[in-house]
């Protein structure tokens, strides 16, 4: 009985066809030298620094325009606001004099809160 599956084994391993596809699907492609490749990098590097420096140089002129076209009070608004932005994105408490005396909001606040209605008043 053991003979009898060894032989089996055997037979069956040798019936299989073994096929070893080819490396490299198309045609052979042509070794880059270093040189070359530092070269290709370089350029790489120079064309993406000038890239960013005009989308900054861009992405500023929209800035400047924009706050070149607010009024005077605006401008000293957002930049309080501005200031109010940093100071929440890293999550700091206003100093606590400036808590202090600053107007109650939200529910806590004695002054009632003006309703809109929304149908429009002539």
């Amino acid at each position: 009985m053991f003979l009898r599956i060894f032989f089996l084994v055997i037979a069956f391993a040798i019936s299989q066809n073994h096929c070893i596809s080819q490396e490299g699907g198309g045609p052979p492609k042509k070794e880059q030298s270093i040189k070359s490749k530092r070269k290709q990098y370089k350029e790489d590097k120079k064309k993406w620094k000038e890239d960013r420096r005009n989308k900054r140089a861009e992405e500023k002129k929209i800035r400047d325009h924009h706050k070149r076209i607010q009024t005077k009070e605006v401008r000293k608004r957002m930049k309080r606001s501005k200031g109010k932005a940093i100071r929440n994105n890293t999550h700091q408490r206003e100093p606590f004099f400036q808590r202090l005396f600053q107007k109650k909001r939200g529910k806590g606040s004695k002054q009632p809160k003006e309703k809109t209605s929304k149908v429009q008043q002539y």
